[in-house]
C-alpha cells in the first residue's frame, strides 16, 4: 500500500521512514512530490488535531492520495502548555530552532517545574475516511542543550527514564519511545486491520 506523508520536513520523513520500515514491509511511504504536491501546506488551526487534518485533507482532496499528516510540538507544564502548536515558530515566523530554544529556556529561568511532553497527532485519510492517532512522550527540560542528533527541541528534552536527551539518543533508540513513533505505531497497527 502506498501512503503519502503530507510534510515538507525532511527530518520527519527520515524519522518516520525508519520507523515504518521497522514495523511493516507492506507499506510504501511516498512524499508530497511523488503525488504532485509542491505547494506549501497551511497550518493555521488552533489544535494539533486541526492542523494535522487540514494538511491531510488538502492532499487527499487535491492529489487523490491516501495520506496522513502530523502536527506535533512541545508542551511545557510551567508555561501552561507553551509552545504547543507554535513550537516551530515560537520565537517568530522565521522558524529558527536556536531562537526558539533560547526563548523557551529564558522563560523557564527560575522555575523549578521542568516537566514537559512532546505530543503528536497523526491524521490519516484513507479511502475518504478520517482517523486520528496520538503519541505522547513525557520528560523534562534541561538547562543547557546537549547532543547533536535529532532536531528542534530534542537537545533540551530528556525523556522520563533516560539520562540522555533525544538529541543524544541514536535514531533506533529514539524511535522506540518518541511521540511520533508511538502515534505511527498506532497508525500502522490500524492499517494492518484494514
Amino acid at each position: 500500500m502506498k501512503l503519502c506523508f503530507a510534510t515538507q520536513n525532511p527530518n520527519k520523513i527520515r524519522e518516520i521512514s525508519d520507523k515504518l520500515n521497522a514495523i511493516s514491509n507492506n507499506l510504501e511511504l511516498v512524499d508530497l512530490q511523488s503525488v504532485g504536491c509542491i505547494e506549501e501546506l497551511a497550518e493555521d488551526q488552533l489544535t494539533f488535531e486541526g492542523n494535522a487534518f487540514q494538511k491531510a485533507d488538502y492532499v487527499s482532496k487535491n492529489h487523490f492520495a491516501n495520506c496522513f499528516a502530523d502536527d506535533s510540538g512541545l508542551e511545557v507544564e510551567a508555561l501552561n502548555g507553551e509552545p504547543g502548536i507554535y513550537s516551530a515558530r515560537y520565537a517568530g515566523d522565521h522558524k529558527n530552532y536556536e531562537d526558539n530554544i533560547r526563548l523557551l529556556l529564558t522563560k523557564l529561568q527560575g522555575k523549578p517545574n521542568r516537566n514537559a511532553r512532546f505530543r503528536t497527532c497523526l491524521c490519516l485519510i484513507l479511502n475518504g475516511k478520517t482517523h486520528y492517532f496520538e503519541g505522547i512522550t513525557e520528560g523534562k527540560i534541561i538547562e543547557q542543550a546537549r547532543g547533536t542528533g535529532g532536531f528542534a527541541y530534542d537537545c533540551i528534552f530528556v525523556p522520563n527514564g533516560y539520562d540522555q536527551t533525544f538529541a543524544e539518543l541514536d535514531l533506533a533508540s529514539k524511535n522506540k519511545i518518541s511521540h511520533r513513533a508511538l502515534a505511527l505505531e498506532k497508525l500502522v497497527n490500524f492499517l494492518k486491520t484494514v
